[in-house]
């Protein structure tokens, strides 16, 4: 199983990124799949998450009404749309896969830096 991250870098404050996360060896179709972050000297959080079938998508406080997180299951991608990026958006962004259907498998990609100027 794979999990690869793409489209990070260097914006400036009010910029906007658009990540993508390509999967692999597992069913993707049955996942549910995440968007974490983790910042220096910080926990990783979830920022956002979307159910294996796009019927629900949830986000953290800091990060409603500026990312839209969408996937595309024939292509096996996940995507997260970043508006209005600030500072405290600064972090190493991590793709997660999950069994959607209660305990089971848990995938992580190696993740993309996002570094947001002021």
């Amino acid at each position: 199983a794979q999990l690869v991250e793409s489209g990070g870098g260097l914006v400036q404050s009010g910029g906007s990124l658009r990540l993508s996360c390509t999967a692999s060896g597992f069913p993707f179709s049955r996942s549910d799949m995440s968007w974490f972050r983790q910042a220096p000297g910080k926990e990783r959080e979830l920022v956002a998450f979307i159910r294996y079938n796009s019927g629900f998508a949830n986000y953290t406080d800091s990060v409603k009404g500026r990312f839209t997180i969408s996937r595309d299951n024939d292509k096996k991608t996940v995507s997260l749309q970043m508006n209005d990026l600030q500072a405290a958006d600064t972090a190493v962004y991590f793709c997660n896969a999950r069994w959607a259907y209660g305990s089971g498998y848990e995938y992580w990609g190696r993740g993309t830096q996002v570094t947001v100027s002021s």
